[in-house]
């Protein structure tokens, strides 16, 4: 009988739930049921990614989709006991269209959705003709699956009374957040320290959070007059 080696230790942390989450969003499970990979455009993600699960495996680049470009760096390892506890809380093979929602502790669900957001997620700012001194701001996250989409909009408001709102976009759906709302899952999202996170995203949120309280205008405004910026 063969000796299974482990990689991973599991054990729920801020930083094992953050794993899991960019696993749920831009994670892939290989088919021979043991080698786990993660690939993103900006080499910070993979390196949080390695910090997160505290492995030291050689970052390679890959292109995509016929490109010709190498512009995505992927990191992947063997592991099949961690391999199978991803199976167990609801990540699979293929998951993007087929996974449904995530066994994760709610002392770390905020870690969880960071990972998420770090993976999928966007944040918009856009100005509203009718103010011309204000602006308006949403949090979103995507997903190839309704099933998952509509769980982590029900987990959401469970955890942090917040309420989305669901909309179909090209292949995906989408679950957005706006002003007040964006603001509870900001801080839900960042509010431990020395946590890992994507700085590019965190930094420009918080910029447009502090500049929305120096103004004092918490209203919401509606993106349908407006001018979106995507960041």
């Amino acid at each position: 009988m063969g000796i299974l080696l482990r990689k991973i230790k599991i054990v729920w942390s801020s930083n094992f739930a953050y794993a899991i989450g960019l696993i749920a969003s831009d994670g892939n499970l290989n088919k021979d049921g043991r080698h786990i990979e993660f690939a993103s455009k900006d080499i910070e993600l993979i390196e949080n990614f390695k910090k997160a699960l505290l492995i030291d495996n050689k970052i390679t680049k890959h292109a995509r989709g016929g490109e010709i470009d190498k512009r995505y760096f992927t990191v992947k390892f063997g592991d099949k006991v961690f391999y199978k506890y991803l199976n167990q809380i609801g990540l699979t093979a293929a998951k993007s269209r087929t996974i449904k929602s995530v066994e994760v502790p709610v002392a770390f669900f905020g870690d969880f959705l960071r990972g998420l957001f770090d993976g999928d997620g966007t944040f918009y700012v856009f100005k509203d003709k009718r103010w011309p001194n204000s602006f308006g701001y949403k949090t979103s996250f995507a997903s190839a699956s309704p099933d998952f989409i509509c769980w982590l909009k029900n987990k959401t408001t469970d955890v942090y009374g917040v309420k989305g709102y669901l909309h179909k976009g090209k292949g995906v759906t989408n679950l957005d957040y706006t002003k007040g709302d964006s603001r509870k899952l900001f801080e839900a999202m960042y509010g431990r320290p020395n946590q890992l996170f994507f700085s590019k995203k965190y930094h420009k949120i918080k910029a447009a959070l502090d500049q929305d309280e120096t103004r004092g205008l918490i209203y919401l405004q509606k993106q349908r007059k407006a001018a979106v910026a995507q960041w």
